[in-house]
């Protein structure tokens, strides 16, 4: 069957209210030259501000916004899955909701899906943020790029459009420790990314605490690699021949040549040392059990309270209920 509609763009977002309305005329301009059928969905992940209030209120002059509330604030990436497991589209465009994506992106990434690619990404360029948060993004990405078993674009977030046949793929991954720029280089299919100027945000701090964002590249870089674990094997390789090495030169030194080889101090610091190293290999075994306790537990990754917008022509009522699996 035909889908309802020929785009769909995907919103997710925590306390904007300031940038609602100014996003939407932005979009506004993009579905005026582009034409076809869209909707705009709007996911509101828990907003303590006047979020749902302004839009609801919107939707008297954006016929085609559509919300989903999610009952509380459940991270970015299950706001972001609620989203694209409502969109109806033929293909989907995903993007923030800080006015950093710029929607004037959307008709070249369109014009590249009608080539015949399947997911357009955009690549991220002339970042805004402080030179250590953009050194600290570069690095993750090639990091992340070293150690990954799927060719993950450098730089390339959320932003991207993806074609219908991808996004079924994409709604049919149970994992829960999501990471949505790598489940999209997972999915494969034909991929291609367009150069798109990250811009500044427009209100306030960044939604995304630090904590989120050190969550949100741990998930990157666990969910799709065991390098950390392999990791793990040859810190504790390396050590143990370490410590045969030296404990070999002790026994030459106490029995061979009578004095002794290193003091008391050199003693304490080896065990701090291997006490650390014990340490860190726990934690990084622990990240990854931790993540298996979570999948484990099948919880919904996400509760929706209520949509607005998605009812069917026939139907009398302007609101349902559901909860994400």
């Amino acid at each position: 069957m035909k889908p309802p509609v020929d785009f769909s763009v995907v919103v997710p977002i925590l306390n904007e209210q300031a940038t609602i309305v100014k996003l939407l005329s932005q979009i506004q301009r993009v579905v005026d030259l582009v034409g076809g059928q869209w909707e705009v969905i709007y996911v509101n992940d828990g907003s303590w501000d006047q979020s749902l209030q302004v839009l609801l209120k919107a939707r008297a002059d954006f016929p085609f916004l559509r919300v989903v509330d999610l009952s509380r604030n459940f991270g970015h990436q299950a706001a972001l899955t609620a989203g694209i497991e409502q969109a109806s589209g033929a293909a989907v465009i995903v993007m923030d909701g800080d006015l950093q994506d710029n929607p004037d992106a959307i008709p070249a990434m369109i014009a590249k899906w009608r080539e015949g690619y399947e997911i357009v990404y955009a690549v991220r360029v002339k970042r805004k943020e402080n030179i250590l948060k953009r050194a600290l993004f570069r690095t993750f990405y090639r990091l992340q790029r070293s150690t990954a078993r799927v060719n993950i674009p450098l730089d390339a977030g959320n932003f991207s459009l993806l074609d219908r046949k991808v996004l079924d793929v994409l709604r049919s991954m149970p994992e829960r420790n999501r990471y949505f720029p790598g489940l999209r280089a997972f999915a494969g299919f034909r991929q291609t990314g367009i150069e798109v100027e990250r811009g500044q945000r427009y209100d306030g701090n960044p939604r995304v605490s630090t904590y989120g964002l050190v969550k949100l590249a741990l998930d990157g870089l666990i969910a799709f690699s065991t390098v950390p674990l392999r990791f793990v094997f040859l810190m504790g390789f390396i050590v143990s021949v370490g410590s045969v090495v030296i404990a070999a030169t002790g026994l030459y030194f106490r029995f061979i040549l009578g004095r002794t080889f290193l003091d008391w101090p050199f003693g304490l610091t080896t065990i701090f040392f291997f006490g650390g190293v014990q340490l860190i290999s726990i934690g990084i075994i622990g990240e990854y059990v931790g993540r298996v306790y979570e999948e484990v537990k099948r919880r919904p990754y996400y509760i929706i309270r209520e949509t607005i917008g998605f009812e069917q022509s026939s139907s009398s009522s302007d609101r349902r209920r559901s909860a994400g699996t």
